[in-house]
């Protein structure tokens, strides 16, 4: 699991599992639990109940998904679904993200982390990658389904570690708007190195940027062969 990955994890965790303080008991889940370099679960709560769920046995999987497109819990089961590195790979997301929204709680949150670029990976495929837009996306198509879900907020996270590559789309969902308020914090709120991020329903774009990571590199790297920049 690349360094990314892990930060923006332990933001969402420092963030928002304050705001689940008053509650006896809470639930976790994670989809594409399997610990190959790196895991999640240590980043939770102690205090929280944590579920992993993968399609294979391995370590830190606790439960088997049998079908890629339904998640064997009932409904409103959890408080919290997270998943890193995970929707890339779903050929239709968006039926995963369905199937999240009904095991939630009411006042229940997703994070999701999927790459924004990078390489081609297949486990056991590569199929999507995720642009700032891509958070209001799945809020039209959970509303379209007749579910009330909002985006809290969504970045897009600057490549910290240059030799991993990864740019992150991170965002938050909350799976009823109705508990906004409960909810008031935000991560982007507690760093600088994003871009284009979203708050709920504001329209402003926070760190805009019309050019990817990638494009700016290959764009300095250009200006450089061609004398336009002096390296000393």
């Amino acid at each position: 699991m690349h360094p990314t990955a892990i930060m923006n994890c332990k933001n969402f965790f420092d963030v928002y599992s304050k705001s689940f303080s008053d509650r006896e008991h809470v639930r976790v889940i994670e989809i594409g639990s399997q610990d190959v370099n790196g895991s999640l679960r240590s980043l939770c709560p102690k205090n929280f109940e944590y579920i992993g769920v993968d399609f294979v046995p391995g370590k830190g999987v606790d439960v088997i998904l049998t079908d890629p497109y339904a998640l064997p819990f009932s409904d409103e089961y959890a408080d919290i679904v997270i998943s890193s590195s995970c929707f890339e790979h779903s050929q239709m997301f968006w039926l995963v993200f369905l199937e999240v929204m009904r095991v939630l709680k009411p006042h229940g949150l997703f994070y999701l982390n999927v790459p924004s670029n990078g390489s081609f990976h297949r486990y056991p495929v590569d199929c999507w990658r995720f642009y700032p837009d891509s958070g209001n996306a799945l809020i039209a198509w959970a509303r379209r389904n007749k579910i009330n879900a909002s985006l809290l907020e969504s970045f897009v996270c600057d490549q910290l570690d240059n030799l991993a590559g990864w740019n992150d789309f991170v965002a938050v969902f909350l799976k009823n708007d109705a508990y906004a308020s409960d909810f008031g914090e935000r991560i982007v709120d507690t760093f600088d190195d994003f871009k284009n991020g979203m708050c709920g329903e504001d329209n402003d774009i926070l760190h805009f940027s019309e050019s990817t990571y990638d494009f700016k590199k290959l764009l300095f790297i250009s200006q450089v062969i061609n004398n336009q920049i002096k390296i000393a």
